[in-house]
């Protein structure tokens, strides 16, 4: 009878752990999304909005979008090193979209500006990395859910393009 007291106090104590992690990760998931990544894929949907083609000052997506001029310099130069954005210098000038919006995956902007869509390293694709504090991913239950995480993300993220999200309004 002890052994099976302990047994159900266990299993209650990992439930309580599971419920613990579950409501940490989520708390965390809600404030993932960096001001970088946020702006830079509102000025590409500007960018992409526009019927036109021709370049955009950042001055423009700046004031449209109320993100500050120099700290969006900053993401599009980043967009543009990473072959989404051209920009042209002088009169007329300014950013212009390298590929069309539908050939542009939002999972590639956010690896872009965020990095790795995997909350945690073991669960990367691209960038996998053992935790230094578990000892099992198998019966690890934070790896478990964030494998659901991260293919519930990348889902989500791969159905869309630029295109898709620059449509809506």
């Amino acid at each position: 009878m002890v052994i099976s007291a302990g047994i159900g106090l266990f299993d209650l104590s990992v439930e309580k752990s599971i419920i613990n992690a579950k409501k940490s990760i989520f708390k965390y998931i809600r404030h993932m999304l960096s001001k970088k990544t946020k702006y830079g894929i509102k000025a590409l949907a500007f960018i992409a909005k526009r019927e036109d083609r021709k370049p955009v000052q950042t001055s423009e997506i700046s004031k449209s979008e109320n993100i500050s001029q120099k700290f969006l310099e900053s993401i599009l130069l980043e967009l543009r090193k990473s072959g989404f954005l051209g920009s042209k210098k002088g009169k007329g000038g300014g950013y212009y979209l390298i590929k069309e919006p539908e050939a542009i995956q939002m999972t590639a902007v956010i690896r872009v500006l965020e990095g790795p869509i995997a909350m945690v390293p073991c669960v990367s694709l691209n960038y996998y990395e053992k935790c230094d504090d578990c000892p099992s991913e198998e019966t690890c239950s934070v790896h478990s859910l964030m494998i659901q995480v991260r293919d519930s993300t990348l889902k989500v993220l791969g159905d869309n393009t630029l295109a898709d999200i620059s449509a809506k309004k």
